[in-house]
């Protein structure tokens, strides 16, 4: 019960969108500490196939949830919330971990290319493309470095690779124009600046937190990521 004897709102739902590189299980250990504190959690399997197939993908999905929504975004899954949320009225609030941040007319690949150095990509074609991956060998060097190197390694032979579509798809929606945002910036990031995050989100009008963690924050600090969430959470109930 709230404050006066009312009913307390019911909790939003967060869904989490990751990015290239990674899959829905990366968000395992957040949604483990966000179901502990009553949260309903999606965590929705992002096909990484250009940003355009991928908003309407994760559009289709976020309206099938019922009730307001916290939509949290990871790396490329940054550019996809913020298109998605813009077809939905249920999201009420954004959430960028080590996230990319598209203003309209932006590609995820022109934001990328702020970052230094470029990461080491192997390329693939596939039907209807080429798809990238990190070199698995310089995987935890970008991506992980703060995970134990068996962890780091296991992450390297799963992670499942992006279309190039992925970076070189205008975004055509700004829903942090409207929505509240947050951004978690991690400052010893490797796959996208911890400088670039700290741009884009400004930029965003977020409310920005730090933590000293690499691009793999939802494995190595789930912790720092769901007290992220959750302030977004808190914000519109």
């Amino acid at each position: 019960m709230a404050s006066g004897g009312k009913p307390s709102s019911p909790k939003p739902t967060v869904v989490l969108v990751h990015g290239a590189w990674a899959d829905s299980s990366s968000w395992s250990p957040v949604v483990e500490r966000l179901r502990k504190d009553g949260y309903p959690v999606r965590a929705i399997a992002n096909p990484l196939q250009g940003l355009t197939s991928d908003t309407a993908y994760v559009s289709s999905h976020l309206s099938a949830v019922d009730g307001p929504v916290v939509l949290v975004g990871h790396s490329y899954g940054g550019a996809v919330i913020t298109n998605a949320a813009a077809s939905d009225p249920d999201v009420k609030a954004l959430v960028y971990i080590a996230g990319f941040v598209p203003a309209k007319g932006e590609t995820v690949g022109e934001l990328a290319a702020k970052s230094s150095p470029p990461i080491p990509l192997v390329s693939t074609a596939v039907p209807g493309g080429t798809d990238v991956s990190i070199d698995p060998d310089h995987f935890r060097e970008v991506f992980a470095g703060d995970v134990d190197s068996t962890t780091a390694a296991d992450l390297a032979v799963a992670q499942r690779p992006a279309n190039t579509k992925a970076v070189s798809d205008a975004s055509v929606e700004e829903a942090f124009r409207t929505l509240p945002s947050w951004s978690l910036i991690t400052r010893q990031d490797h796959a996208i600046a911890p400088d670039v995050q700290r741009f884009m989100s400004k930029r965003a009008g977020a409310h920005i937190e730090e933590v000293n963690a690499s691009h793999a924050v939802m494995i190595s600090r789930p912790g720092a990521v769901t007290h992220t969430i959750e302030d977004a959470a808190r914000s519109i109930r």
